[in-house]
C-alpha cells in the first residue's frame, strides 16, 4: 500500500493530472472481465447500464474528462478487487495501469459470488489506451 500511495504523490508533484474517482466496489452486474474506455455520454449510459441500472450514474464532462474502468468479471469468493492506479499518455497512448488482488491461499474468506470493479475520470485522450495489470 505504501508503493501506491508515494507513487500518487511523486506523480502530483509531477504535474501529471490525478484520477477521478467515480466508483469502486465488488458488486457490478458484470459477469464478464473486461476494460473499457467510454468517450461518450452514450457510451456512458449503456454501460452503467449494463454495470448498475438501479442507481444514478455519476456525472462526467465528456468535452474535458472520460471514462476508464476494469471490470474483473465473476469471482467465487469475496477478497478480490482491483484498483486503478495510474492514467499516464506515453508515446501517444493512454496507459492505465490497474492492480488485481486477490485473497491470499491460507486466509478464510466468504463464499458469495463477487464481481470487483474500479471506474475513474481521467482527462479526455482520443487515441489508444492500453491497459496494464501491475
Amino acid at each position: 500500500m505504501r508503493t501506491l500511495a508515494w507513487m500518487a504523490v511523486l506523480l502530483a508533484l509531477q504535474g501529471v493530472p490525478p484520477l477521478r474517482g467515480l466508483e469502486k466496489g465488488d458488486q457490478s452486474n458484470l459477469d464478464e472481465a473486461r476494460q473499457v474506455a467510454v468517450r461518450t455520454a452514450a457510451e456512458w449510459k449503456t454501460l452503467w447500464g449494463q454495470h448498475s441500472p438501479d442507481r444514478d450514474q455519476p456525472r462526467v464532462d465528456f468535452g474535458r474528462e472520460m471514462v476508464v474502468g476494469v471490470f474483473l468479471g465473476s469471482r467465487t469468493t469475496a477478497g478480490f478487487s482491483v484498483e486503478i492506479v495510474s492514467a499516464l499518455v506515453e508515446q501517444g497512448v493512454l496507459v492505465v495501469r490497474f492492480r488485481e488482488t486477490r485473497p491470499k491461499s491460507d486466509r478464510i474468506v466468504a463464499q458469495v459470488i463477487t464481481s470487483p470493479y474500479h471506474l475513474v475520470a481521467v482527462p479526455r485522450h482520443s487515441g489508444e489506451v492500453r491497459f496494464e495489470n501491475l
